[in-house]
């Protein structure tokens, strides 16, 4: 999992509540792609006039503008993330190069998918995000200091944010719940070993 401490770009304004997974990544695209393929395909319906199997763009769509389409941080409405609980849909964030999403609320599985995967999610209440979307929507980059707990742009005072601790350190140091369990994996070829010798009974033998 990529570490995250600073990051710094353009932060595409999408002030749209209740944004599902389905509407950030199409369960068709799910069964017909692999990961390292869902980038092109994020906010489909929403990108893309209807139809457009050849990516026809849609001017109005903010990651469309010129400003945003290297977006690397999404400023976003009340339980965004809601919906299945399909990890493609963070994947797809992830390969269009979002790296964060600021919005009121997430949804629950959403939320847990983006800290396994090394994109941070910010609450923030409504009207500290209004501020920021004013800004964003000039194309000024915020920039986002999980260390420090702070967002910072130009013109407006550095914004703290609240993070449990246990998951910064974590996003800090880039390590997943795989990368967790295999820092004890000495402590955890001991206990095997031991264990073989006790209950043999319960180990393959070749």
């Amino acid at each position: 999992m990529k570490a995250f401490t600073v990051v710094k770009g353009p932060a595409a304004p999408l002030l749209r509540n209740n944004v599902d997974t389905d509407l950030i990544i199409r369960i068709e695209r799910i069964s017909q792609l692999v990961r390292g393929q869902l980038g092109p395909w994020l906010f489909e319906t929403l990108r893309y006039r209807e139809g457009a199997a050849s990516q026809e763009e849609r001017e109005e769509f903010v990651l469309n503008q010129p400003p945003f389409r290297h977006a690397c941080i999404l400023l976003g409405g009340v339980n965004f993330g809601c919906g299945s609980s399909r990890e493609m849909a963070v994947w797809a964030l992830e390969e269009f190069g979002i790296r964060c999403v600021i919005a009121p609320s997430f949804g629950d599985i959403f939320y847990n998918n983006c800290l396994q995967n090394g994109l941070l999610p910010i609450c923030l209440d409504a009207a500290s995000l209004e501020k920021l979307a004013a800004v964003a929507a000039t194309g000024t980059p915020l920039e986002i200091d999980l260390r420090a707990r702070e967002i910072r742009a130009s013109g407006i005072k550095p914004m703290p944010f609240e993070f449990d601790a246990a998951r910064q350190a974590l996003l800090l140091e880039g390590l997943d719940e795989v990368d967790q369990t295999l820092r004890f994996s000495d402590e955890i070829d001991a206990f095997r070993r031991a264990d073989r010798v006790k209950r043999s009974w319960a180990y393959m033998t070749r």
